[in-house]
C-alpha cells in the first residue's frame, strides 16, 4: 500500500503520461494524457488536484478548451457543483457565437463560445490539457473577458515551458496553474 502522505502527486501523474515521439509531425514529443484517464486511480487523483485547488474559491463556471479541456473541465465543474462552458474550434457550436483568432506555429486558428455562455461578473477557471505556445489559452481567456467574465486562473495538466506559452499567459496578467511540466517539446 502506498503512503499517500509522502506521495509526490505531480511526479506520480507525470510518470504515467505517455510520450509519443514524432507525432503529429517529426520532432514533436506528444504528451498523451489518455493513460491518466484510463486508470481510475490516476484520473481521480488528477481531478482531485484541481478540485482541492478551487473548492474554496468562489467559482461560477469552468471553461474547457476543445477538446481535452472538455474532459477535465466537465468533471471538475461537476465536482465543484458549477456550470461548464465549452470553448470550441470554429464552426462547431450551433448557437450565436463570439470568436477569437490566434496564431499557431504553422498558421492561424479560431475558437468560439456561445454569446450566452457566461455573463458579466462570472468567476471562471479556464482549463486545458496542456500549455504549449499559449495561443489557445490566451484566445479562450479573451473570449471569456469579451463577455465580461472574470477569469480567475488558467489551468492545465502539462506545461511545456520551452515553447514559451506559459510565460506568455503569465505576462498577459493571467494566473496559471499546471500539475507538471516537461523540458523540451
Amino acid at each position: 500500500m502506498e503512503n499517500l502522505s509522502s506521495l509526490d502527486f505531480s511526479g506520480y501523474l507525470k510518470n504515467r503520461i505517455r510520450t509519443v515521439p514524432d507525432w503529429p509531425q517529426q520532432g514533436v514529443m506528444f504528451r498523451d494524457i489518455t493513460p491518466l484517464l484510463q486508470n481510475p486511480k490516476t484520473f481521480r487523483m488528477l481531478i482531485d488536484i484541481f478540485v482541492y485547488r478551487y473548492m474554496e474559491e468562489k467559482v461560477d463556471l469552468i471553461a474547457g478548451l476543445d477538446a481535452r479541456g472538455f474532459i477535465i473541465g466537465s468533471v471538475l465543474a461537476y465536482e465543484l457543483n458549477v456550470g461548464f462552458v465549452p470553448i470550441r474550434k470554429k464552426g462547431k457550436l450551433p448557437f450565436k457565437t463570439v470568436s477569437e483568432e490566434y496564431e499557431l506555429e504553422y498558421g492561424n486558428a479560431t475558437v468560439e463560445m456561445h454569446t450566452d455562455a457566461c455573463k458579466p461578473g462570472d468567476r471562471v477557471v479556464l482549463i486545458d490539457d496542456l500549455v504549449a505556445t499559449g495561443g489557445t489559452m490566451l484566445a479562450g481567456a479573451k473570449l471569456l473577458k469579451k463577455l465580461g467574465a472574470d477569469v480567475l486562473e488558467a489551468a492545465a495538466i502539462i506545461d511545456l515551458p520551452e515553447l514559451g506559452g506559459s510565460q506568455l499567459v503569465r505576462d498577459s496578467g493571467l494566473e496559471l496553474f499546471t500539475v507538471c511540466s516537461y523540458d523540451g517539446h
